[in-house]
């Protein structure tokens, strides 16, 4: 298998990891980002206009998936396509992507969850209890 071929997926899968969680929080958010191949997936830090985000991201190819963390604590989840080139001769490759995704978490937006009456609580009158005889 060619080294080269190999390297490049692993770069182009950082970059495109690196584009979706920088694009995430803020789908017109433009930032820079580094990526670091560990075994299958890479680790990401990056800085945009969305502010400071770190992930974990893995991909195929120039298709790539992500979950991030941004400095607001909103869990971001995302996929995106990238491409690279060497740079000198040795491992270093740059490249560049795009990506979008979702917020799959956020700390400050309120709860959703039902609320469960507490037991020997009364439920509130209705319309029909309130009417006088």
């Amino acid at each position: 298998m060619n080294k080269h071929r190999v390297g490049a997926g692993r770069a182009a899968r950082s970059a495109c990891v690196l584009a979706a969680l920088l694009g995430l929080g803020a789908c017109s958010s433009v930032g820079f980002g580094i990526g670091i191949p560990v075994g299958p997936v890479s680790l990401g830090v990056g800085v945009g206009s969305g502010g400071v985000s770190a992930g974990v991201g893995t991909g195929v190819g120039p298709v790539g998936v992500g979950v991030g963390v941004n400095q607001r604590g909103q869990v971001i989840g995302g996929a995106g396509v990238g491409a690279s080139v060497p740079v000198g001769g040795g491992p270093v490759r740059a490249g560049v992507g795009v990506g979008t995704g979702t917020v799959l978490y956020d700390p400050n937006r309120p709860s959703t969850a039902p609320v469960v009456p507490q037991a020997g609580a009364r439920p509130p009158a209705s319309a029909a209890d309130q009417i006088a005889p």
